[in-house]
């Protein structure tokens, strides 16, 4: 018995990429687009910085203000063993 040929399927020529954003707009303005996204970063990183600074020195501002009462409330000593 002969065997049956199956048919062979076409084989494309190139391969078939899905085209992307960069692909479809100009390469100055995917350039352009690049940088400002890296200098959004930055201005963000930066914003981020400041506030944990101005955090830092409330914080310092805070504590230099406080009274003795209430520094002594906040030490985990007990002063009953030091008498």
């Amino acid at each position: 018995m002969a065997k049956k040929r199956q048919p062979q399927k076409a084989k494309p020529l190139k391969d078939e990429k899905p085209l992307t954003l960069g692909d479809m707009i100009n390469q100055d303005l995917f350039n352009q687009l690049k940088n400002r996204q890296q200098e959004l970063k930055a201005e963000e990183a930066r914003k981020a910085e400041e506030e944990e600074k101005r955090k830092r020195e409330e914080r310092r501002l805070k504590e230099k203000n406080k009274s003795f009462a209430e520094l002594l409330d906040e030490s985990g000593m007990n002063w009953k063993e030091f008498k």
